[in-house]
């Protein structure tokens, strides 16, 4: 940790709000890092590190403080899982980080072998002449226009996890920017006054690299889903959603095990197999992640229940999550994430699809009820039916107009 850190009177709601969204980026970046095999994000991943290891202790101070006898630290005790599991998913996101860093051993080739639907992210500061200087997004207009995205914005060392329409640019700000590769160069010129230098990718010397790049996005999205689903477990109080998270970590497990499998197997048909220990490093960490997941969600689990200021920090966090079901008869139903143009229309983005019977995808979990098969991060071509459940993440008016497409009610406090 960088520093010292005393205690300050400070807002536990407020905390538990910018861990969760810190967590959240960190997960999303620290991945990155090591497909892109990017230096720059994962260095952005050890900044935000560094912030979270204050953003805990802080948190952990006042929860200390306000447990003053045996039935308030009951009460606590979820909360200090909470911020536990936070602190937990950023140590992981800095170990993942550090095989890029530190060149732990990952074959050069992954870039090359990324699946297409996998977006380009890079890091550009913003440079006072720039277009884009002093303009807010909303006026700028850059994801309708180009298709990248502004996903975090880090000005003089506060970092803004979540930027929305209303947020100006300044110059010195800076930009992590996603999307597709070809438009990204052209973002990152206009934001840089430089010319974008694609990494040019390597013949893989592993003939299933790509399988192996497969399991690794599958890794990153199962475990950003469970950390989703966790807090939505504990905003919503509901045993049902810890219960998938449960069922999600025991699937992170499998995947982890398999895929350190292969990387032994893949050890002994390359020249040098500790090119390949970062690999099992990343495993490892994807683990760690899901662990915590559970962890968020133990005290829903245990019936102990959500404490309210832990509902309170989802809520009033940058990105809110909804869990909406399709009704027969509404937009969503029968109709792709792209024919409704949900992401564009709405700024949210679907995580997950629960199908629900009318798919005729009913499983049973380990619990003994009826449980429907997960889509985990859907695609625009991604059919809705009535029954399905759905998982989205954005703004609270975007969550309003996507539960019209659903034909759903939102609960009252994202009214």
């Amino acid at each position: 940790m960088n520093g010292e850190v005393e205690y300050q009177p400070a807002s536990v709601k407020e905390l538990l709000a910018e861990m969760k969204d810190t967590a959240e980026l960190l997960i999303d970046l620290s991945y990155s890092a090591v497909l892109l095999g990017s230096d720059d994000i994962a260095e952005e991943v050890l900044t935000l590190e560094d912030r979270m290891d204050i953003l805990q202790m802080r948190a952990r101070m006042s929860l200390l403080l306000a447990a003053r006898n045996p039935e308030d630290a009951e009460a606590l005790a979820p909360v200090l899982g909470v911020v536990g599991a936070a602190e937990k998913i950023s140590d992981a996101s800095g170990d993942i980080a550090k095989i890029v860093l530190e060149d732990i051993g990952l074959p050069e080739a992954m870039r090359a072998a990324l699946p297409e639907a996998v977006e380009t992210l890079v890091r550009a500061t913003l440079v006072p002449d720039a277009d884009l200087a002093g303009r807010t997004l909303g006026d700028v207009n850059l994801e309708t226009e180009t298709g990248i995205r502004v996903i975090a914005v880090r000005r003089d060392g506060e970092w803004l996890t979540n930027p929305g329409a209303d947020t100006r640019l300044t110059p010195g700000d800076v930009l992590l920017l996603r999307g597709n590769e070809e438009a990204l160069g052209e973002v990152y010129e206009r934001v840089t006054g430089r010319a974008y230098e694609a990494v040019e990718a390597a013949e893989p010397a592993i003939d299933d690299l790509e399988r192996a790049v497969d399991s690794i996005v599958l890794m990153k999205n199962m475990s950003e889903l469970a950390v989703d689903l966790a807090y939505g477990a504990a905003l919503f109080d509901s045993t049902a959603v810890a219960e998938e998270v449960l069922e999600l970590e025991a699937e992170v497990d499998a995947l982890q095990s398999r895929f350190e499998a292969w990387t032994l197997q893949a050890a002994g048909r390359v020249e040098d197999p500790v090119a390949l220990r970062g690999l099992v490093h990343l495993a490892r960490s994807t683990e760690v992640i899901s662990d915590a997941a559970l962890e968020i969600s133990e005290g829903v689990l245990r019936g102990l229940g959500t404490h309210p200021v832990v509902a309170e920090a989802v809520r009033e966090s940058d990105e809110v999550i909804v869990r909406l079901q399709v009704a027969d008869g509404s937009a969503l139903a029968g109709a792709t994430l792209r024919d409704e143009m949900v992401a564009t229309e709405t700024g949210m983005r679907v995580i997950a699809v629960r199908r629900g019977a009318v798919a005729g995808t009913t499983t049973q979990s380990r619990f003994g009820r009826a449980r429907g098969e997960w889509v985990v991060s859907p695609r625009a071509e991604t059919e809705l039916h009535a029954g399905d459940v759905l998982i989205a993440k954005g703004t609270r008016a975007g969550a309003g107009r996507l539960a019209e497409l659903a034909g759903d009610a939102l609960d009252e406090d994202y009214g």
